[in-house]
C-alpha cells in the first residue's frame, strides 16, 4: 500500500457508517469495519478490505484486531448510545490518537468529548462521504458541487511547494484548478499565476482529480 495511504477502523455499518467505508475504499484506503450484526457484515464483507463481527466495547477483541496499532477511528454505532460511548473510550485508551464519533444528541456529543472523541460529528452536518476525506488528515475541507465536481481545502504538495501558480502547473499535471491560497498566517486570497504555492488552498475539480491531487498533499494533523 502506498504510504499516503491509512487503515481506518469504522464501527457500525449502518447507513452513516456504510457510506463511510465505501468512500474510503473508493479513495484507496483499508477499512477495518466492525459491527455486531453478523449479517450486516455478511452484507458488507465483499466490498470492504475487512468487514468483521464483534463487540467494538470488548478491549480484548479491539486488541485482537489490532486496533492498537491503528491512528484513525471513526465510531458510527446509531441508537445505542452507550455502545457509542464505551467503543469510543476503549478506543481512545489503547491509544487510537484520531476518534471521531457520531452523535445524535449535544448531551451525547459532550460525553463522547469527555471519554476520548477528538472529532465528534453530526449526520445531518457531516455525511459520510465528506467525513471520508476529512478523516485521514490531508483535507481540511470537502465540498461536492455537483456530482463529479468538488472544492477541496488542501495543502501544498511538496513537489510544487513555494513555487509559482504558473510554474507548477498543476492543471496539466493534475487536471485542478486553484481558486485561493491562504500563506501561512493570512487570508485566502485570489489565485494568480504568480501566486506562491504555500499554506493552505482552495483546489477544484472533478472527484477523481482532485483525489489524485489531495493524495500528494501533506498531513494537515
Amino acid at each position: 500500500m502506498a504510504e499516503n495511504r491509512s487503515t481506518v477502523l469504522v464501527v457500525g455499518l449502518g447507513r452513516f457508517g456504510t457510506a463511510l467505508a465505501l468512500e474510503l475504499e473508493s479513495l484507496g484506503h483499508e477499512v477495518l469495519a466492525m459491527d455486531a450484526r453478523e449479517s450486516v457484515v455478511q452484507q458488507w464483507a465483499s466490498r470492504i478490505t475487512h468487514a468483521v463481527q464483534g463487540d467494538s466495547t470488548d478491549h480484548d477483541t479491539l486488541i485482537s484486531l489490532g486496533v492498537k496499532d491503528l491512528a484513525h477511528a471513526v465510531v458510527a454505532i446509531g441508537e445505542d448510545v452507550e455502545a457509542s460511548i464505551l467503543t469510543t473510550s476503549a478506543l481512545s485508551e489503547l491509544g487510537v490518537t484520531d476518534v471521531w464519533a457520531k452523535a445524535t444528541s449535544a448531551a451525547h456529543a459532550r460525553i463522547l468529548g469527555l471519554v476520548g472523541a477528538t472529532h465528534v460529528v453530526y449526520p445531518e452536518q457531516d455525511s459520510g462521504r465528506r467525513l471520508a476525506h476529512l478523516v485521514t488528515g490531508r483535507v481540511a475541507d470537502y465540498m461536492e458541487i455537483d456530482d463529479d465536481f468538488v472544492l477541496i481545502e488542501t495543502g501544498v504538495p511538496s513537489n510544487v511547494h513555494n513555487q509559482t501558480l504558473a510554474d507548477a502547473q498543476l492543471r496539466a499535471a493534475y487536471g485542478v484548478t486553484v481558486v485561493s491560497v491562504k500563506p501561512p498566517g493570512g487570508r485566502y486570497t485570489y489565485a494568480t499565476p504568480s501566486t506562491v504555492l504555500d499554506g493552505l488552498l482552495l483546489v477544484a475539480g472533478t472527484k477523481a482529480d482532485v483525489a489524485r491531487f489531495a493524495a500528494a498533499a501533506p498531513d494537515l494533523g
